[in-house]
């Protein structure tokens, strides 16, 4: 039947008639670059993939860039492992980010794979920041062009952050947070896949707004946090065993619903490195 890509409501797009475990044709992967470049982030069921095999499928997009501040696989530390015990309360990515914006050359995507699921809950919400910038004025899309913004990992990764306080069983290295320089982006993107405009700013790391006072900066992410989570731009997406996301965090934000308190859940997460990012104006 071949590669079939069905795009959903929001953000994204679902792959069908494809099996990561198998080696894709140069055909089917252009097919699914195609899609990935399109749509942000897109999504494949019912996958039986082995540690190996997902480093091998991410291999095939890009150089893996492996997490400072991640738990990694023991086996395996391309991977990073994002887990949450049944008796824990916290989970990892439980508000809307973008991984690793604090990098010179933002991460281009991650590749992630669920190894164990609650029940239920657990879903990952995906935002398209594409969608988000063509929702925008005129008159705010000519405001933001030029401008930059800093990106930091100290106050989520650093040694007196609350993220590493309460999750510091699986999250470490504070000092490379302390010592990581922070990066300047623009607040609007040109990506370097799909040529199109795209938001990238974020709540997580998007620390101050060159120019700007701390006050502007925070009214300003706050607005951007209401615009950006608007329905229209937002797919919800259930995992089940043999889901696969692979998102763009050029082009997206994404969340980690912490609903499933009692259960455990453990994911497995591969980065790629991405290039430096030029701005739209």
């Amino acid at each position: 039947m071949g590669v079939t890509v069905t795009p959903l409501p929001g953000c994204g797009a679902e792959i069908g008639g494809v099996d990561l475990s198998r080696s894709l044709s140069d055909a089917d992967f252009a097919t699914l670059r195609a899609a990935y470049a399109e749509y942000g982030v897109i999504f494949f069921r019912d996958q039986d993939i082995t540690e190996e095999q997902h480093i091998a499928f991410a291999r095939r997009w890009a150089p893996i860039d492996i997490n400072r501040f991640l738990v990694a696989h023991p086996q395996h530390p391309e991977i990073a492992v994002l887990r949450k015990e049944a008796d824990q309360t916290e989970n990892i990515g439980g508000a809307w980010h973008t991984d690793q914006s604090y990098d010179h050359a933002p991460a281009m995507g991650s590749i992630l794979v669920a190894r164990e699921l609650p029940p239920a809950g657990g879903n990952t919400l995906f935002a398209s920041m594409v969608k988000a910038y063509d929702a925008l004025s005129p008159a705010m899309r000519e405001k933001l062009a030029p401008l930059k913004a800093i990106h930091s990992a100290k106050h989520i990764f650093g040694k007196a952050a609350l993220y590493n306080r309460e999750r510091g069983d699986r999250i470490g290295n504070s000092d490379a947070a302390e010592a990581l320089q922070d990066s300047v982006h623009p607040v609007v993107i040109t990506h370097p896949l799909s040529g199109k405009k795209a938001l990238f700013v974020n709540i997580a790391y998007t620390t101050q707004i060159i120019g700007w006072t701390t006050q502007e900066t925070q009214a300003f992410l706050a607005e951007m946090f209401e615009h950006c989570t608007r329905a229209e731009f937002v797919y919800e997406f259930e995992w089940r065993p043999g889901s696969i996301a692979f998102w763009d965090n050029r082009s997206t934000w994404h969340y980690a619903k912490n609903d499933y308190h009692g259960h455990r859940r453990e994911m497995h997460r591969i980065t790629l490195e991405g290039v430096a990012l030029a701005g739209a104006a």
